[in-house]
């Protein structure tokens, strides 16, 4: 995993430049050589936040509902239905 470190007006000047190092590893964006702020791919970023998605993420990204869904199963008493 690549680290890159671009200041606050590199990260302005050339955000595409940033995306692209943003797909090897985190960017670091620096203020006033302190670190301000951090860049990564989605697919990163959900690695750290669980991995989870809502369905309604899922069913709005490009390319179609192509996803793997696992909804949690009930739990608690299941009463049969009435049909008198």
């Amino acid at each position: 995993m690549a680290i890159t470190t671009l200041s606050s007006r590199q990260f302005n000047q050339d955000t595409s430049r940033a995306k692209k190092a943003a797909r090897s590893g985190p960017v670091f964006i620096t203020n006033r050589g302190q670190p301000a702020h951090v860049l990564m791919s989605i697919e990163e970023y959900r690695k750290l936040a669980g991995g989870q998605i809502t369905l309604a993420e899922a069913l709005a990204q490009p390319g179609g509902p192509d996803f793997e869904f696992n909804p949690p199963r009930a739990t608690g008493i299941v009463r049969p239905p009435d049909l008198a």
